[in-house]
């Protein structure tokens, strides 16, 4: 198989963005690596630590820089639209963090500019790259279900965790941060069918008190074309000290031939120390006990990181070097997900049924 040098732009150096600097430095197709963020010393300081080729605090001149042949995109979700098309103008391909973007109007644009210049984004929905759901999806693929009926999710988080995007973003939310991930799952398995029509409910009072206008929980049934049901649900008001460090779910897919039931809580990896567990994500926040593996994005272990982002990075490394197929997420997959969790919140907020547009 041929493979080609690639030079690789990660614009923002946070959590995610340093994981995705750090996955580019190690890939074998990758022959320059430059980091841009807004802070000049955290571009620096990650430079230094990944032996990037050069730092800035210029998004667009990381961009633009003529060794530069394709672009990560790990900013806030609120600053992913000026980076995405300033890459994609200049024909690179984009790998950019969920959400697309929190807009159909920016979403719109990023797609018609793909169509004009002809070039490629994938965004980064990591639940496809997890081994389990990636089994799942090809038991579908093979037919072993028969067709698909319904889908049954749900989905928890602890307020301590959810408290950084929210913080993060002001637009931030359970449903577009977390849900958005079961969303695009659905949406996957059931891949020559679309949403239609979107119902949902919730409640808030912890959020409420914590100074943030965001739901506790939110339940939601999405209908497809077809009559399929998908029935979605999370909440990210779990005291701060249970022992998840990322996202405990539970996905079923129910078929007239057969049925796939997921279970991702991850109550069967305990890890119970009095010395207490550094979290991945919430600095300072360290909980004695611990279901392990439950951190969505992965974990470093033996001077690695293993699990989904790992795939994830490695893979769209891979597709830019050989050409191969990639199963990331697409952008008008993303824009459809988009849609549909724009509908969620604005039904719970309404009390109104959504249509959506095919």
């Amino acid at each position: 198989m041929k493979k080609k040098q690639i030079g690789i732009g990660v614009i923002g150096c946070g959590r995610i963005g340093s994981l995705r600097a750090s996955l580019a430095s190690s890939h074998p197709s990758v022959r320059f690596l430059a980091l841009s963020d807004k802070d000049p010393q955290q571009a620096e300081n990650l430079a230094e630590n990944v032996a990037a080729d050069y730092s800035s605090n210029d998004n667009y001149e990381i961009i633009s820089n003529p060794e530069v042949d394709a672009v990560f995109v790990s900013t806030p979700e609120h600053d992913h639209t000026e980076s995405i098309l300033q890459a994609i103008e200049l024909g690179k391909p984009v790998f950019v963090e969920k959400p697309l973007t929190l807009s159909l109007e920016e979403a719109d644009q990023i797609i018609e500019k793909l169509e004009e210049k002809g070039t490629d984004l994938r965004i980064g929905y990591s639940r496809r790259h997890d081994r389990r759901w990636m089994l799942a999806r090809e038991q579908v693929e093979q037919g072993r279900l028969g067709k698909i009926i319904g889908i049954q999710s749900r989905v928890y988080s602890t307020r301590a965790q959810i408290v950084q995007p929210l913080q993060r973003s002001p637009h931030a939310s359970p449903v577009n941060d977390v849900l958005t991930y079961y969303v695009d799952m659905a949406c996957w398995f059931l891949k020559d069918l679309y949403p239609v029509e979107v119902f949902a409910r919730g409640n808030s009072r912890v959020f409420k008190e914590m100074g943030f206008d965001k739901e506790d929980v939110t339940w939601t049934i999405i209908t497809f074309n077809d009559g399929t049901v998908v029935n979605l649900g999370i909440s990210c008001v779990l005291p701060a000290k249970y022992p998840t460090y990322g996202q405990s779910a539970r996905f079923e897919v129910i078929g007239q031939d057969g049925v796939i039931l997921l279970d991702t809580d991850n109550k069967d990896s305990v890890l119970f120390t009095d010395k207490g567990v550094p979290h991945a994500y919430v600095p300072g926040h360290d909980a004695n006990m611990l279901f392990m593996q439950t951190n969505s994005s992965g974990d470093w272990a033996m001077g690695e990181y293993w699990g989904p982002i790992s795939n994830e990075t490695r893979g769209w490394l891979d597709h830019l070097s050989t050409g191969k197929p990639c199963n990331h997420t697409t952008a008008k997959e993303g824009r459809q997900t988009l849609a549909v969790t724009i509908a969620i919140e604005e039904s719970s907020k309404t009390g109104q049924t959504i249509k959506l547009n095919s």
